[in-house]
């Protein structure tokens, strides 16, 4: 079986596993108390601090242990800006950080603060001069991600930071995707993880505030983790979660040459086995186990079954697998095709034979995919809207088919003639202009239309 979905969750890793029994004898008092086993359950969360701090590279009195990396984040955001209230209300943050981020931004806007979204390249990275534009003397806290957990994107961190000192503002990084591949570089002043990312248990997050930054804990708080976390620490999970951490670190220089190997072999075989095929996000700047790409004419939600009934165990950001209906924030800023969209990361571990495998399975469940949803007939054409220009009605239809009715007809105007197709699925505003950009027609833009919008494609080849 191959599970290629590591970004969302690692499999739990051995040490975690023995960490997590091991102390299940020994952890479960409460370790504010000052008998015998209060002291035990106090100096196991006081040696999973110190490791913890040790990987992250900060002091063991700058690190609390959360219920997960969402509250993390929710938590440092929440008291970062409580902290600097007296800065101002604006948050930076980029546009293709994780949901957690984002949601905790519009709760801020909600409040009546004010956020800057910073845009992304087609690579899915930051430009550092554009959160430097961003910047203000009301501006409160900057959030900026490590590394993208959709396409594998490693983030200018350093650079950014240094600019945001210069400024006199604080950085908070949600170094969830990267922390078991090494310690963040740069002069950040929060930052945020979450243990089953790399291979602990569910359920452990850990936040970092540097001494210095301005923090003000928000909701009720008690004396627990600094007033930063309130309620009994799981100290089984967290020194399972500390000792799993060390423990991939210990693997990682090696593992990451051998996962990169793996998944260079995958971002350059897909588009020669699977036409219509782009592979997204940086080539060089990635994280290790992480590649993703999008298949043309393809709905990601049947592929990705189809993936799974072969044994593979991948995800998605394409609008299909979404309860909203509407593609992948991150693909959306990108500006790249979402349509068919399959994240591979592979967990450390993972073994070369399943990645041929895959390799092998992977154009004929395209095929497949491809084929059924070719199948319905073609949306109708109506009379010509004006002088060498199709209309192509595909309201109703959901993405691909807005894609496929368009290139069924393409080939039906002259060269500089046009093709309005109408569709009101979130998605096409994406993947359409995508679509033209792939095989070398121009996209015009978009119009309003009754129940939908017009998507205006000039013929150029």
């Amino acid at each position: 079986m191959g599970y290629f979905d590591g970004a969302s969750a690692a499999p739990l890793h051995p040490v975690a596993r023995q960490a997590l029994l091991a102390s299940l004898d020994e952890g479960w008092a409460d370790p504010a108390r000052l008998y015998r086993e209060g002291r035990r359950a106090r100096l196991l969360l006081d040696a999973a601090r110190e490791t913890a701090a040790e990987a992250v590279g900060c002091r063991p009195d700058e690190l609390v242990f959360t219920s997960s990396g969402t509250r993390a984040v929710h938590t440092g955001i929440a008291g970062a800006l409580a902290g600097r209230r007296r800065a101002g209300r604006h948050l930076i943050v980029s546009a293709v950080e994780h949901s957690s981020v984002l949601h905790a931004a519009d709760v801020h806007e909600r409040d009546g603060g004010t956020v800057t979204r910073v845009a992304v390249d087609r690579s899915g990275a930051v430009d550092p001069s554009a959160y430097a534009a961003a910047l203000r003397p009301e501006t409160a806290l900057a959030c900026l991600q490590s590394a993208n957990h959709e396409v594998g994107t490693v983030q200018p961190v350093a650079a950014v930071a240094e600019m945001c000192r210069a400024a006199g503002v604080p950085l908070l990084v949600d170094a969830a995707q990267s922390l078991a591949w090494g310690p963040v570089e740069g002069g950040w002043s929060l930052l945020t993880g979450s243990a089953h990312k790399w291979g602990g248990p569910p359920g452990v997050g850990l936040l970092v505030v540097r001494k210095g930054v301005r923090f003000a804990a928000q909701g009720p708080t008690d004396e627990r983790e600094s007033g930063r976390a309130a309620g009994f620490e799981d100290i089984p999970a967290i020194v399972a979660a500390a000792a799993s951490l060390r423990a991939v670190r210990a693997e990682a220089a090696k593992e990451a040459v051998r996962l990169r190997e793996l998944t260079d072999r995958i971002r350059t075989r897909v588009p020669g086995a699977v036409p219509d095929t782009e592979v997204v996000g940086d080539a060089d700047r990635r994280l290790p186990g992480i590649v993703t790409f999008s298949c043309l004419y393809v709905d990601g939600e049947t592929l990705l079954h189809a993936l799974d009934a072969e044994g593979f165990s991948v995800s998605s950001g394409s609008s299909c697998t979404s309860s909203t209906l509407t593609p992948s924030h991150v693909l959306r800023a990108m500006g790249v095709l979402s349509e068919g969209n399959v994240r591979v990361s592979l967990p450390p571990g993972t073994a070369e034979a399943d990645v041929e495998r895959f390799l092998s399975v992977l154009p004929g469940a395209v095929a497949g995919v491809r084929e059924k949803f070719g199948a319905p007939a073609p949306a109708p054409v109506t009379a010509p809207a004006r002088s060498g220009a199709l209309v192509v009605d595909a309201r109703g239809k959901r993405c691909p088919i807005p894609v496929i009715e368009l290139a069924k007809v393409i080939g039906d105007v002259p060269v500089g003639g046009e093709v309005r197709v109408l569709a009101d699925d979130a998605a096409a505003r994406l993947d359409i202009p995508a679509w033209c950009e792939m095989r070398g027609q121009e996209y015009v833009g978009e119009e309003p239309a009754d129940h939908g919008s017009a998507y205006v494609v000039r013929r150029a080849a």
